[in-house]
């Protein structure tokens, strides 16, 4: 028997024939139709489809039973039935519950960054300390490659920054001083700031926005060509012929950076004070001699290896991470700016309140 045969008698509808996908279209039932159940027994073969259009008779004719059935055709339909009564709640029925589910995986995919960031650091600082016992195994000429694209490229825009903070904080705090006469402190103002504080945070940010990202595109384009992979095949470390160079590279020139940063930031606030203040070159120098010891200075550049550290240490990582494809790429390079800038600031602040501690 082929097709589908549908028949009101008796307050029950009958079906026979061949209850499957491929005949369940030719299934119609009046608009009409009335019954108490729905009979089985001629069925001849029976699969989910035809189950599941049994049920939507029964549930059509007002809830009406199924009999008939054989047992795997009972069987059959009792499936279909759990599947089709177990559709999940809506998400938006709970946003407390997910609200407290996606900050448990914000929290755990943090934790995680975390540890693996703080693995690759490991590595990374015994990976120097080799150096240290064997410099041979340092390459000179990529150390150097890199101390000009992290360090000689970035002195335009790292003095430009740093003098124009310098003339904004003289501005700022001229406005206020002169209010109760101490425009002479303004001097004080620009030295701590930009010594202690501006100089250096600003300029880890500058290489942090540049080097970070040129580390994961670098990196990650080498691991996007499969040459990272050639280097282990050669029995080369990536971390040796990679990493360390552009690690070491940061933490020599930073410093320098931050010094040049420095030097620029008095200059521009110098500038200002004269122009608007009054206050000549001279007598800005002599106040910062007379006034501002040498820990200010030495609380600037203490940090800088530490910015390094972080700034090199997110970029190559983030480079080693990259897939396959040109969107890991991008995604890990905004990635490496962002994280790299906001540890930076978070490090920065963790060093601001220990030099509080201990009196410096």
């Amino acid at each position: 028997m082929s097709g589908v045969d549908l028949r009101l008698s008796d307050s029950s509808l009958y079906l026979s024939g061949d209850l499957s996908i491929a005949h369940v279209s030719e299934v119609a039932l009046p608009a009409d139709a009335k019954a108490d159940r729905v009979l089985l027994t001629d069925v001849s073969r029976l699969d989910t489809a035809g189950a599941w259009l049994v049920l939507d008779l029964a549930q059509r004719l007002g809830g009406a039973t199924i009999e008939g059935a054989t047992e795997t055709q009972a069987a059959l339909i009792e499936t279909v039935r759990r599947n089709l009564s177990s559709d999940p709640e809506p998400e938006t029925h709970r946003p407390l519950r997910n609200t407290l589910v996606g900050l448990g995986h914000a929290v755990w995919d943090i934790a995680r960054e975390g540890l693996t960031l703080t693995a690759f650091l490991g590595q990374v600082v015994v990976e120097m300390f080799r150096l240290l016992r064997h410099p041979g195994r340092l390459r000179v000429t990529s150390l150097v490659h890199h101390m000009q694209a992290t360090g000689v490229d970035a002195v335009p825009i790292v003095v430009l920054m740093s003098f124009l903070i310098g003339v904004v904080v003289a501005f700022q705090g001229a406005s206020q001083l002169q209010q109760f006469g101490a425009e002479i402190f303004v001097v004080d103002l620009i030295a701590i700031s930009v010594l202690r504080e501006l100089g250096i945070l600003l300029t880890a940010i500058i290489v942090a926005g540049r080097s970070a990202s040129a580390f994961t595109a670098s990196i990650g384009s080498m691991k996007m060509r499969e040459e990272i992979d050639a280097l282990r095949a050669l029995g080369l470390d990536p971390i040796t012929v990679l990493v360390a160079p552009r690690i070491l590279a940061l933490v020599l020139v930073l410093p320098i950076l931050g010094i040049l940063s420095d030097i620029s930031g008095l200059i521009g606030g110098a500038t200002m004070a004269w122009l608007d203040l009054g206050i000549t070159p001279v007598a800005f120098a002599a106040r910062i001699a007379e006034g501002i010891g040498p820990w200010h200075l030495a609380v600037g550049l203490i940090k800088a290896p530490f910015f390094a550290l972080i700034v090199g240490v997110v970029g190559c990582r983030n480079g080693l991470r990259v897939g396959g494809d040109a969107e890991s790429l991008g995604r890990q390079t905004s990635s490496s700016v962002v994280a790299a800038i906001f540890l930076v600031i978070v490090a920065d602040a963790i060093f601001s309140v220990f030099f509080a501690i201990v009196g410096v």
